[in-house]
């Protein structure tokens, strides 16, 4: 599970952060010294998860004053999506480090940079800002998701403005410290869908997605039933079905009517039903055992999807 950590570093799009200090997959790490801030930079806390190669970072500042930084990632094609910012000033992403950005301020605003290019984050006077910032190599994921990248994957943006890859890089800042199981899956879609809308098509595009075979569907249901509670990679999936998995996502919802996510999620929740009705075993062992971080955690997503409480549907039903 991925721990958030607080560190003195710096704002922006959350890439100044040395590589040691922040995680790559969900497991707790050993907090490192402290570096060096840019002035007026007060404090940072930073959690990362990865998912598909694409490596989520999710930062929050606090500063005064003006700052001006260089962002890391270089060596990587990034996306940096502001989530939110108060103060008087206002994040800026630049080419160069004293020459302001060429693009007017709107909110919810994020920019786009290749490998090997510099990019600076700047500020005149924000207090506060809250960032994710998506780093991946582009080849890589293209071929790991069987895309096409785009002619405009290539090149630098800044300060554009697309609704819904912010929210897809909002959905994924709220699953990097998720410890259920089911975030892996639900990370795998969400990555791959931010990154069709972002870098271009699935090479697979012309061919409609219909639905897994018969063959395919009970080879998916059956692995996803062994691997209960444990995470699983939505590439395992689309690789037991030989489809790509931005292919494999929608022909699988074509065929449960759910998301791989939400049917490995429901099978849990079906899982601790039959527990709470065939055992006496308390809510903490229930959940434990269906791969529930706690109670609390196992008794929201209970109630989220039932209606009501663990406790209350197990009296309910035995009296």
């Amino acid at each position: 599970m991925p721990r958030k950590m607080t560190s003195p570093l710096s704002p922006g799009l959350s890439s100044v952060l040395p590589s040691r200090l922040l995680m790559s997959t969900p497991r707790v790490s050993t907090p490192s010294p402290p570096v060096a801030l840019p002035e007026n930079l007060l404090s940072v806390a930073s959690a990362a998860r990865s998912w598909n190669g694409m490596r989520v970072e999710v930062t929050e500042f606090t500063c005064a004053g003006q700052v001006l930084h260089r962002l890391r990632h270089e060596q990587e094609t990034r996306l940096g999506v502001i989530l939110m910012e108060v103060g008087r000033g206002r994040c800026e992403p630049r080419m160069r480090a004293g020459t302001p950005c060429p693009v007017g301020y709107t909110p919810r605003h994020m920019h786009f940079a290749p490998a090997g290019l510099p990019v600076w984050g700047f500020t005149a006077d924000a207090r506060y800002v809250k960032d994710v910032s998506l780093s991946f190599d582009l080849t890589t994921l293209c071929e790991r998701l069987e895309m096409r990248p785009d002619a405009i994957a290539r090149s630098p943006r800044l300060r554009f403005n697309d609704e819904r890859i912010w929210t897809l890089a909002r959905l994924l800042a709220d699953a990097v410290e998720d410890p259920d199981p089911s975030s892996q899956l639900y990370g795998d879609a969400l990555t791959t869908a931010l990154a069709v809308r972002l870098l271009g098509r699935p090479a697979a595009a012309e061919r409609p997605a219909g639905q897994l075979s018969p063959l395919q569907l009970r080879d998916a249901l059956g692995f996803l039933a062994s691997q209960l509670p444990n995470r699983v990679e939505l590439s395992t999936l689309a690789a037991l079905a030989g489809l790509s998995p931005s292919h494999y996502s929608r022909a699988f919802k074509a065929s449960t009517g759910m998301a791989p996510y939400q049917w490995q999620l429901q099978a849990r929740i079906d899982q601790a039903k039959m527990l709470l009705l065939t055992s006496t075993g308390s809510l903490e062992r229930v959940a434990e055992a269906t791969g529930f971080a706690d109670a609390v955690h196992f008794g929201k997503m209970f109630r989220k999807l039932v209606g009501v409480t663990p406790a209350a549907w197990r009296a309910q039903r035995r009296g």
